[in-house]
């Protein structure tokens, strides 16, 4: 699941779900929700995260998928 990658992103930096709500401008609620109810975040909001963790977006890709262009490669 997504968020788990997420979850292990913040434990590495020991944030709450809080402060990446203030660091992003993503409502608390809707991580929530993203954590709680299995939500995908759009990929705005994705940025946002990536970009407040100072990660690549590559970081939270499951492991082996690939886009659709490399599939027809």
């Amino acid at each position: 699941m997504l968020w788990n990658r997420i979850q292990v992103q913040l434990n590495k930096r020991e944030l709450s779900i809080y402060r990446l709500s203030k660091m992003t401008g993503i409502p608390m609620n809707t991580l929530y929700s993203y954590k709680n109810l299995g939500k995908e975040p759009p990929f705005k909001n994705m940025v946002k995260i990536a970009d407040a963790l100072d990660v690549s977006l590559d970081v939270f890709r499951e492991r082996g998928e690939t886009n659709d262009a490399n599939k027809n490669s």
